[in-house]
């Protein structure tokens, strides 16, 4: 697209279409292209550098309400993940020259180095005020030149995106190792850095793995616990990968859900999901604990919430509302070791007042390891089924010839489950 001078600066122009044909020219910056997604807004006043690098964010255009962003740079230290998944950012103002004693480059350099699309000088009060009217919608983002009419073709062009959790998940099963002799399995739906921080910070042996790992691999893990992460997309995309497999460790071992993995361990006890109208994205978003009445204030990312009424049907227990609409924002299960929450308790970026439920994790932890050793338990579902498998695995053995394993799938990380 052409360029044009705004004082001593020569910059290009970009264009922003949306679905219901709405039509934003600004100022290009970051990398050159043209991507589709979910326009999105953030209402954090910092965090962008973890909000970009968030897997949450994967295949969405992220608005950031705060006028300025990018005046204290880009640091080495607060990515949430190797790259960043936002696919494209939306600013009032950027900033040309950071200023902290941390920062190693500008949000511009960040965003051309990973083919990240920007743009910059338009209205995103309007454009926020407009989401919200409306709700979220899809739409381009653009340096090419393009009139309305063929941004609209291209965008009525592309599909809704399903599995996003498949781009972000771990391809490979990887070890943290830690010394206070429990285990967490997490099952990673687009982990942060900063859950597997608050993990490692208490000295858990952290064993990271894909998002469709089968139950039994896990069971054969011998974890103390699980930890469904956060993750992008709609949860019912993993309604045949990864809600079989809580279904079957529910009772075996204790769970705690964050955000999606919220939502999947409620679609596992038959509670039900649905799309928010313009999700909850930001690090003020205050959160009551029913039990003691105390309001949180919490980061959040979201655009799907577990619906109220369809917990009556289970046995799941209403913990935490969000104080702004009503919303499900955490859960239990009234018979096992199982509770979640919408909001992140790590944050990053947002306050810390929800760090004790790693805490509380742990104690759930302790508490299930002890009365297995005082009284074994009787075996959950998914542990008979695991038994189930093995006393198979066995029988087929012996009618094999010797040395034979044909059913053996077990990862490295697997085999030395107990080192």
């Amino acid at each position: 697209m052409r360029s044009i001078i705004k004082g001593e600066w020569n910059v290009t122009k970009a264009k922003l279409y949306m679905a219901d044909g709405t039509l934003f020219t600004g100022i290009h910056f970051g990398a050159e292209g043209e991507v589709v997604g979910d326009i999105v807004f953030n209402t954090g006043m910092t965090g962008y550098q973890e909000v970009m690098s968030d897997p949450s964010y994967a295949g969405q255009i992220v608005t950031f309400t705060y006028p300025l962003i990018g005046n204290y740079g880009i640091n080495r230290d607060d990515h949430e993940s190797l790259n960043p998944w936002a696919r494209g950012i939306i600013v009032r103002e950027h900033s040309v020259t950071p200023s902290n004693w941390r920062s190693r480059m500008t949000i511009d350099d960040l965003m051309k180095k990973h083919g990240i699309v920007g743009i910059s000088g338009i209205d995103t009060r309007m454009l926020t005020r407009l989401l919200r009217t409306k709700g979220v919608m899809r739409g381009v983002l653009t340096t090419h030149d393009r009139t309305g009419e063929e941004l609209r073709q291209l965008l009525a062009l592309q599909p809704k995106e399903h599995h996003l959790v498949e781009q972000v998940s771990t391809r490979q099963p990887y070890r943290l190792p830690g010394k206070n002799g429990m285990r967490v399995v997490v099952i990673d739906f687009g982990c942060k850095h900063s859950i597997l921080h608050e993990l490692t910070r208490r000295d858990f042996d952290v064993i990271v793995v894909p998002y469709n790992t089968p139950a039994e691999t896990i069971l054969d893990l011998q974890p103390d616990g699980v930890l469904l992460s956060n993750g992008p997309g709609d949860p019912k995309d993993l309604l045949y990968s990864a809600v079989p497999v809580i279904r079957r460790l529910l009772g075996a071992l204790p769970i705690f859900g964050i955000c999606l993995g919220h939502q999947l361990l409620a679609l596992a006890c038959g509670a039900d999901t649905t799309r928010l109208k313009f999700g909850h994205r930001g690090s003020n978003h205050p959160v009551k604990e029913l039990a003691t009445g105390r309001c949180s204030i919490t980061s959040q990312n979201h655009d799907y919430a577990v619906t109220t009424d369809s917990l009556d049907r289970t046995e799941l227990v209403l913990t935490h509302i969000n104080n702004n609409d009503g919303s499900v924002e955490g859960i239990r299960h009234a018979r096992y070791p199982a509770f979640s929450v919408q909001y992140h308790p790590e944050a990053n970026p947002g306050p810390h007042d929800s760090l004790g439920l790693f805490d509380r994790f742990a104690e759930m932890m302790r508490t299930h390891r002890e009365a297995i050793a005082v009284r074994p338990p009787v075996a959950a579902p998914a542990q008979q089924q695991a038994a189930q498998n093995r006393q198979a695995g066995i029988e087929r053995q012996q009618h094999e010839h010797a040395g034979m394993n044909p059913t053996n799938t077990q990862t490295p990380i697997a085999m030395h489950a107990n080192s």
